[in-house]
């Protein structure tokens, strides 16, 4: 007779689970991270079955990169969105609504998400040789916060554009999505973006909104990757490419912020701080590397998830094997034509649903970051450089940023980018950075962020 397992503590070792629930556990695992995982190349015009091929083999990588100890599935960074939508934006139908995916500027948007992930890298080396406090006070929440404001405030026009193909729809989304977040219990105040999706494509269904002849035409095996959005096919050194690069890089930035926040919550979670063990140098080269590979693979930016953290937090599970099963069953349903088309059968209108409260959420993320970090905006330092950024981020974006030559070569700087560099460097030249970085998980500062 078999050993009765106090799930009460936790469980770290899965395998006395037996092979059968560990094997549910790892698929709901990915069902939990798979909403807004696809919800990313669904808004962009990436392929659905290259980015879950490089969710899968992302997270196996940042496990092995950090010793298989952190128990983090990498899905989809919606931070990224504002940095596709200025490099690579849907092109219009014959019903005048943007649907259609940019696949002459996909692979330049693809190449900017691989260079930042080497950006992760840099950072992870300068924190092994200087020390984490030394480089984190040149990215204090006065300067991080206010650059995700600006995302979520700039991708706002185009949910709203979304929605105005169904509002039907959209408002079926956004709604389940409020309802499951603030009132449901268990799994499913975990999973509201799918439910979102499913609740909302359920009423699509009945309203005759959905066309199914795509799926019909699609193959049940396939390979999941397409040259049309191939970022390696964009490292030219055009233009195009320099510009792409500029405007998408600034964006780590933000997203470290964000893997740092979320690292801290599975360390407080799991009762373990993966921030000093295995180290977050090591979580950060995983991240980036990630990231890298998902944009030469023609992928959106790799993120850790806020949805793993409560996963582990509501099944107790915190044995990381249990999330490398995950990235493989996210590998497999990569290899499947036909399931990306049944995924791309989603109306608009319920994309622009989900993406109002998301882009929404950014900015509102972004605000949570100043609070909980205790920014002080009656010092005129800090209120200069968010005024700065702001400014910058919103101001030049609607006027497309600013173009100049370097070398005969002629360079755009999008809104987010001046924004970016703006910030970096006010918060460097002007007096009084007193912010410290605490390493330590749930205890404030530099460790409260998600997007």
């Amino acid at each position: 007779m078999s050993e009765k397992i106090d799930y009460s503590q936790g469980i770290y070792d899965a395998k006395t689970l037996g092979t059968p629930k560990m094997l549910v556990l790892g698929a709901q695992h990915m069902f939990a991270m798979f909403g807004a995982t696809v919800l990313v190349p669904l808004i962009t015009g990436l392929s659905v079955s290259t980015t879950l091929l490089c969710a899968g083999l992302g997270t196996l990588l940042f496990h092995l990169i950090t010793k298989r100890k952190v128990p983090a599935f990498l899905g989809s960074s919606f931070a990224y969105l504002g940095g596709f939508a200025i490099v690579a934006p849907k092109l219009m139908d014959a019903n005048g609504e943007q649907t259609i995916a940019n696949t002459e500027m996909l692979p330049y948007a693809c190449a900017g998400v691989a260079f930042s992930g080497l950006l992760y890298v840099v950072v992870s080396l300068l924190i092994r040789a200087f020390g984490i406090r030394r480089i984190m006070k040149f990215f204090p929440p006065v300067v991080t916060g206010p650059i995700i404001i600006a995302i979520g405030l700039i991708l706002a026009p185009s949910a709203i554009s979304n929605c105005a193909s169904n509002w039907l729809l959209a408002i079926v989304a956004l709604g389940t999505v409020i309802v499951c977040n603030i009132w449901g219990k268990g799994m499913v105040k975990i999973l509201p973006i799918l439910l979102g999706v499913l609740v909302s494509y359920a009423v699509a269904l009945v309203t005759g909104a959905v066309d199914f002849s795509p799926i019909s035409a699609a193959d049940w095996v396939g390979l999941p990757l397409h040259k049309s959005s191939m970022g390696l096919f964009a490292i030219d050194g055009s233009p195009a490419f320099i510009s792409a690069l500029f405007t998408i890089m600034p964006i780590a930035l933000a997203t470290m912020m964000e893997h740092i926040g979320d690292i801290a919550a599975i360390s407080a979670t799991a009762g373990h701080n993966y921030i000093n063990d295995p180290g977050l140098n090591r979580t950060l080269m995983g991240d980036g590397l990630a990231t890298t590979m998902a944009g030469l693979l023609g992928g959106p930016a790799n993120t850790t998830y806020g949805e793993n953290t409560g996963v582990l937090a509501l099944t107790k599970i915190y044995d990381p094997l249990v999330i490398r099963i995950a990235a493989v069953f996210a590998i497999v349903l990569s290899f499947s034509p036909k399931f990306e088309a049944i995924i791309n059968t989603i109306p608009a209108g319920i994309i622009g649903g989900i993406s109002f409260v998301l882009y929404g959420m950014i900015s509102a993320i972004g605000v949570r970051n100043v609070v909980e970090n205790q920014v002080d905006f009656t010092n005129s330092r800090n209120l200069l450089i968010a005024a700065v950024i702001l400014g910058c981020a919103l101001g030049f974006n609607s006027v497309g940023g600013i173009t100049f030559g370097i070398g005969g070569v002629s360079v755009t700087l999008s809104g987010l980018a001046i924004a970016a560099l703006a910030g970096i460097l006010l918060n460097a030249i002007l007096p009084g950075n007193d912010y410290e970085f605490d390493s330590n998980p749930g205890t404030g500062e530099g460790t409260s962020l998600r997007v």
